[in-house]
């Protein structure tokens, strides 16, 4: 066995009766630590990626971050299992005769990191039955779960809780268990192929397929993972001739035009990669993403689809399991890949259009959020096929697969932001306040504490305390937008810094040194449908603020009975139809900032700790179209109302926006 320098490997402590039989083999080895906190390297002959993802535990919030986590907690990520059926005590995935299919899992994918990231005790003791039900009733033939579930993409999320709940505690029983479960899907995938929802996911299984294997070193775990990816979608074929430049309609919709679908196969390409070796598979992965974005993508970072592909549109929407779905793919595609681009995509994905699907204290979501969102009402829209209550926020608007599923992304985001080297050193591939412990070349403790209030402000510090001093690398990621980006360490100005890279500072460290990194963020626009722009700022994306007036719902909802949750209607108190009277590309010097506090709640209207200050005009001819505001006119539009000053918040924290403003034409004189 090949493992990089950082690296340790948690093997189980019991050989496995029939999965052996099988050609599954779980190697007896040494107990797992109670907490590891060390990457576990990619075995030969998978590829090595260019980063390590750190188990769950390893990577801390502090600050701010720890704040939000704190707010879902309070929120209904912590306590939906009281009062929704679904993931309540009768779900079948806890004996009971409940929901037996995806939400259990789904929620328990979320609810799990949240817990073990906080160490909240009570959180904890909610995850501490799904998991002794899911580990003590696999049946003798190796399959799991609900006997009434007969479908195996529910089992494939469950499987990634438990890769992530062994990370956390070590708990023995989990790789055995995956063992026997593979074995058993290995007997039977032939006369039960994949079905539905699992062709378009499998590369979901395929994750905990690579995990196992990085553990017991079982071949037969990659020849399952090949049989597996002949029965799953040929999502490189769909990309290699895109056929979906815009719109989807309702008669051409189908599971691999539906947006979470491909949220998912975001990551397919680079995780087959790892098993194929081939560079035409590693280099799909830019082939896929550079359709999605010409065709798709949306000024918040994320693809649209509602549910399926929806086009360039700012008024369409984006369902919230696509954009936490997202996020988890690029974060995986990050340490695949090590490309700085992915680390500035996540950060987009994670701090505008993750905030901007809940409300502030998160008991509220949307099914579908706008980037130009001026109104959220129970009424028909120009989805493709999602319903009327489907921008509301709520408890469960439209489908709950988004209720059971939304808070994953907070958690994992967490996870992703420090990650291992090759080498033996640390990377830091995402920015917020944060704390990871681990261990360095020669397996030397190491705790790195990360004091920033980004991505509201554009300096980091970074103070690393080495249990002895010791030579590794840290590598640190320079966004692409950061011009004039300045990284010191004890003070010496590092030379060589550079946007849209990984900085790389090798050097023998010693307790309390100190890295400080200077970020500028100056204030840019971008361009997208119609011509309009899109204002930004480091990785946030600025909306206009619109007066909200919350209105409760109480008919022609599913859960009318009295709950902690509440159905809403957002309707706007103050006019949204601005152009703005700038230069793009001069709008550095047109706007003003104004940097607040980061209060208790900064995705909220009235939390916002950044506005900017800009120019702008009503354009009297822009209206709503069935409900949504319509499409931008054509820039550079022309119109004689008066100049005013527009404020605009991040984009997470206004709930109503517009987020892609036409531009006026220029004044003549």
């Amino acid at each position: 066995m090949k493992v990089h320098a950082l690296a340790t490997v948690v093997l189980a402590a019991a050989a496995i009766a029939g999965a052996a039989a099988a050609g599954f083999d779980a190697q007896p080895s040494a107990p797992a630590p109670a907490v590891p906190t060390v990457a576990i390297a990619n075995r030969a002959p998978l590829q090595p990626g260019a980063f390590q993802l750190l188990p769950l535990g390893a990577v801390r919030p502090t600050g701010w971050l720890r704040a939000q986590l704190e707010i879902q907690a309070k929120g209904l990520g912590g306590h939906l299992d009281e009062f929704w059926p679904d993931v309540g005590p009768q779900s079948a995935w806890l004996g009971g005769s409940g929901e037996g299919w995806e939400r259990g899992p789904y929620f328990l994918d979320g609810l799990l990191p949240l817990a073990y990231q906080l160490d909240d005790p009570r959180l904890i003791a909610k995850v501490k039955p799904w998991i002794e039900w899911t580990l003590t009733h696999q049946r003798p033939d190796g399959a799991i779960g609900p006997p009434k579930n007969r479908d195996w993409w529910p089992n494939m999320i469950m499987l990634k809780v438990l890769t992530q709940y062994q990370e956390a505690t070590g708990d023995p029983r989990v790789v055995p268990f995956m063992s026997r479960y593979f074995a058993y899907h290995a007997a039977q995938m032939d006369a039960s192929p994949l079905e539905e929802w699992a062709i378009y996911r499998w590369h979901d299984e395929l994750l905990s397929v690579v995990w196992l294997y990085n553990r017991t070193g079982d071949a037969a775990l990659l020849d399952f993972a090949r049989r597996l990816s002949r029965q799953g979608f040929d999502w490189k074929g769909q990309f290699a001739d895109f056929r979906y430049p815009g719109k989807v309609s309702k008669p051409d919709a189908k599971l691999n035009t539906h947006v979470v679908n491909n949220a998912m196969a975001l990551k397919v390409s680079g995780l087959w990669w790892l098993v194929t070796g081939e560079r035409a598979d590693r280099d799909a992965v830019g082939v896929q993403l550079a359709a999605m974005d010409r065709h798709h993508l949306l000024p918040n970072g994320v693809h649209s689809g509602d549910e399926h592909y929806a086009g360039t549109s700012p008024s369409q929407g984006t369902e919230t399991c696509a954009v936490v779905e997202g996020m988890f793919s690029v974060e995986h595609l990050i340490a695949i890949l090590g490309d700085p681009a992915l680390s500035d995509r996540l950060e987009k994905m994670t701090y505008n259009a993750l905030p901007g699907a809940f409300d502030g204290d998160m008991w509220a979501h949307q099914y579908d959020q706008q980037p130009n969102q001026v109104l959220c009402s129970l009424r028909p829209r120009g989805w493709t096929t999602n319903g009327p209550e489907s921008n509301l926020f709520g408890l469960e608007p439209n489908f709950g697969c988004c209720t059971a599923n939304f808070h994953q992304g907070w958690p994992k985001f967490v996870s992703s932001l420090w990650m291992a080297t090759n080498d033996g050193g640390v990377v830091a591939a995402a920015y917020g306040p944060s704390e990871v412990r681990t261990s360095v070349r020669g397996n030397v403790p190491v705790t790195i504490a990360e004091q920033t209030e980004y991505p509201f402000r554009e300096r980091v510090t970074i103070i690393v305390s080495p249990a002895r001093a010791v030579a590794f690398p840290l590598v640190l990621h320079v966004p692409a937008w950061a011009s004039g980006a300045a990284i010191a360490v004890n003070g010496a100005a590092q030379t060589g810094v550079q946007p849209g890279t990984f900085h790389r500072i090798e050097r023998t460290w010693a307790p309390g040194d100190r890295v400080t990194l200077r970020l500028p963020m100056a204030v840019r626009a971008t361009r997208w449908f119609h011509d309009a722009i899109a204002v930004e700022r480091g990785p946030l994306v600025y909306s206009l603020r619109i007066g909200e007036d919350w209105r409760k719902v109480t008919d022609g909802m599913k859960h009318p009975a009295p709950s902690p949750a509440v159905d809403w209607e957002v309707h706007p108190t103050t006019a949204w139809n601005y152009a703005l009277a700038v230069d793009p590309s001069t709008i550095a010097a047109a706007a003003r900032v104004t940097e607040k506090p980061v209060g208790p709640i900064p995705f909220s209207s009235k939390g916002a700790p950044v506005e900017l200050r800009v120019p702008g005009r009503r354009v009297d001819g822009w209206t709503m179209v069935d409900g949504s505001a319509d499409v931008p006119p054509q820039s550079p539009v022309t119109t004689t109302t008066a100049d005013e000053t527009l404020t605009l918040v991040p984009y997470g924290a206004a709930k109503l926006r517009i987020t892609a403003f036409p531009v006026t034409a220029p004044t003549r004189h």
